[in-house]
């Protein structure tokens, strides 16, 4: 019921200048009383440049990764450090979702916020203020459950005179992370590494050791055969830990990973676990999949290697405005770098909408396709286009908007921190609220 009551006051949140995009003759509205209005994103007031949600593609999405999840016996922990919107956390709980995995302490905090009773935090957790916070929710909720990483026994002794400082009396369950190779992110980096920090945190009085975990993702030259072989040695290196009887405190033993790039090859790697002394917590931690892109992840989503599978379709359009077109061939649109992402890829255009005959006043048109048109790059508030020009070009006025697709969600949504919900018509039914 508080995870309720939490989603629900969102609602209640007033429009303002905070919220970019939104009607500027809703301010002084709620959020809720926004949704009910059920403007259309093209002649309802909103100004560009503005996010837009796709309510069909989110939908199809959240179904997609439960039912791949549910297929191969996986449990699963979507990422939400790629969209820290409560609303899409209860979206995908209510789809069975295991819990919500989170990166660092404050994602944690929005999460518990709104009711999340289960979080891995995919993360080494060693800040003394962070763990005293952890400490009281543990003891304030017996039904709260936070899993994090371990790395290094250094790592284990800060946990655990910080919790033991705290006063903790539950202990954190932790999972040595195995680093995906050499040059790789975080994790310990050999079989013997794991083990000392394993014996070291089953000695620490504050911490329970039940699994291992990593991310796949950051092995050299990430292939299939290079995902599937680093799988194994998770696979390997829980077997070993279980032998030595490091799992004695676990009532289950937790292997956990899967990035939004390789999740077939993480679920081959758990059809081949090994029967261990206690049940095993198969659990995957995808999180981009949910809003799914038009530019890396299209590339690389496992559904196109299996498309048996299923399928994730693009949710994102950011819709510009062209406000100069000051040399043939070129045109200048009003969103950049504070408003997409453009750390893996530039955005690409993909429709055009003009201004009606009649006047701005109108609203906007039919919908085109943006052939003939690139983007070349970004400044902080631009975008710059190339139009190719010719008869196959199309026409471009200052005053159209266009439609950009966008290339990694883990750096669209935090971005805007009230996002359109938006059906195929245009309707807007939703707003989501992000925290980053």
């Amino acid at each position: 019921m508080e995870a309720l009551a939490a989603l629900a006051e969102l609602a209640e949140e007033r429009i303002d200048h905070r919220f970019k995009g939104l009607p500027p003759d809703a301010a002084g509205s709620t959020v809720g009383e926004l949704a009910a209005a059920r403007r259309s994103l093209f002649t309802g007031g909103f100004t560009t440049p503005v996010l837009a949600l796709s309510a069909p593609a989110l939908e199809h999405n959240l179904g997609a990764l439960a039912r791949f999840a549910a297929a191969h016996g996986l449990a699963f922990a979507p990422h939400g450090k790629t969209t820290m919107a409560p609303q899409l956390f209860a979206r995908q709980l209510d789809r069975g979702a295991w819990g919500i995995t989170v990166a660092v302490p404050h994602q944690a905090r929005v999460a518990r916020a709104f009711g999340v009773r289960r979080i891995f935090l995919a993360n080494e957790l060693v800040d003394p203020a962070a763990l005293r916070w952890l400490a009281g929710e543990l003891a304030a909720d017996p039904d709260f459950r936070l899993v994090c990483y371990v790395d290094s026994v250094r790592g284990v002794e800060l946990m655990d005179a910080a919790l033991r400082a705290a006063g903790a009396v539950r202990p954190v369950e932790v999972t040595v992370e195995l680093g995906a190779g050499p040059d790789a992110r975080t994790g310990a980096r050999t079989a013997a590494d794991c083990r000392a920090v394993a014996e070291a945190a089953a000695r620490a009085g504050t911490l329970r050791l039940v699994g291992v975990a990593g991310y796949e993702a950051e092995a050299p030259g990430a292939d299939g055969a290079a995902v599937r072989g680093w799988m194994r040695r998770l696979l390997a290196l829980a077997a070993e830990l279980d032998a030595a009887g490091l799992f004695a405190d676990a009532d289950e033993i937790v292997v956990s990973a899967g990035g939004s790039a390789w999740f077939d090859a993480v679920a081959d790697g758990f059809a081949e676990a090994p029967e261990l002394s206690r049940p095993v917590l198969k659990l995957l931690r995808s999180g981009a999949y949910i809003s799914h892109d038009d530019g890396h992840y299209s590339r690389v989503t496992p559904f196109r290697r299996v498309p048996a599978e299923g399928s994730l379709e693009p949710a994102f359009r950011l819709w510009t405005q062209v406000v100069s077109r000051p040399e043939p061939g070129q045109a200048f649109v009003n969103a950049g770098k504070r408003d997409a992402a453009y750390d893996l890829d530039l955005p690409v255009p993909v429709a055009v909408r003009g201004l009606d005959a009649a006047g701005p006043a109108d609203g906007v048109g039919a919908e085109r396709a943006a052939t003939g048109i690139t983007v070349r790059k970004l400044s902080d508030q631009h975008a710059w286009l190339d139009v190719a020009g010719g008869p196959e070009t199309a026409e471009l006025e200052v005053g159209d908007w266009v439609a950009l697709a966008l290339s990694h969600p883990c750096t669209i949504f935090d971005k805007w921190q009230l996002i359109p919900l938006v059906e195929a018509d245009g309707t807007v039914t939703e707003y989501v609220r992000t925290f980053f």
